[in-house]
């Protein structure tokens, strides 16, 4: 992945940009930056909302503000909020927009992309992010990247790390165990964004397969047994100790 270019906040001063650095004469008002570990920075509300707002496309903006929340950086209401306060900013129209698609528990941009595509271009149901599924007993099955409870259709998005032996070991396992219990699984790798609609209608295929199983199939559930710790929501995740973050955090990865 290629790094992106740290923008320098410079109100009036007569800085150029240059490699790796762009550079913002955006006014900055009073309180919007704080210091951390010495380093001035504009607060994280602003900062996110700011690429939001210079994004290329609504869906780049909801990949910007989803990845900040998968860091915990900040929360919907946060960018809510300070959005509210922008009037007619440049690109506060988009960001705007955007906000209504933004989701805290995304894990990955592939994954924001394919639930944009699912609701958007397929124009079906718009699934939960990364909810665990139990059989009836309350073992954990596995955690979908998506997941539309009612239809009983999960995507899967696999990236280069789930290409491991390993991890590839381990997704097989998964897989297997969600379509025993009843759940119609389709899989998007890398290559299939060269043809959004192609992808749209294997979710629709999916879909059309899940409507054909029997409901006595059906032997699975997203209700959380008591044992099991929800990090759905960066409030939640902000309330998590060290070690609990250690134990529950360890597999968001998309």
């Amino acid at each position: 992945m290629q790094p992106e270019p740290v923008t320098l906040a410079v109100g009036y001063a007569d800085i150029r940009p240059r490699d790796g650095i762009v550079v913002s004469h955006e006014h900055l008002r009073w309180g919007e930056i704080e210091t951390l570990d010495g380093l001035p920075v504009t607060l994280p509300a602003r900062s996110v909302l700011f690429e939001m707002r210079y994004a290329p496309s609504v869906e780049a903006a909801v990949v910007v503000a989803d990845m900040a929340m998968h860091g915990d950086v900040v929360t919907t209401q946060d960018l809510a909020t300070y959005g509210a306060t922008l009037g007619t900013w440049t690109g506060i129209p988009q960001a705007r927009v955007a906000l209504t698609l933004v989701r805290e528990n995304s894990w990955s941009p592939q994954e924001t992309r394919l639930r944009l595509l699912w609701v958007l271009l397929a124009g079906l149901p718009e699934p939960l992010c990364n909810r665990p599924v139990f059989d009836m007993s309350g073992r954990h099955l596995g955690t979908p990247d998506l997941l539309d409870p009612v239809a009983g259709v999960a995507g899967e998005y696999e990236g280069v790390v789930h290409l491991a032996r390993r991890q590839r070991g381990v997704d097989v396992r998964r897989e297997q165990a969600l379509r025993a219990a009843g759940l119609e699984l389709f899989p998007v790798v890398g290559d299939d964004w060269r043809d959004e609609l192609q992808i749209a209608a294997r979710i629709r295929s999916a879909y059309a397969r899940a409507a054909r199983r029997p409901a006595s199939d059906r032997r699975w559930t997203i209700e959380t047994p008591a044992w099991w710790v929800r990090t759905d929501t960066v409030a939640r995740r902000r309330a998590l100790s060290d070690a609990e973050r250690r134990t529950w955090l360890r597999r968001q990865v998309g």
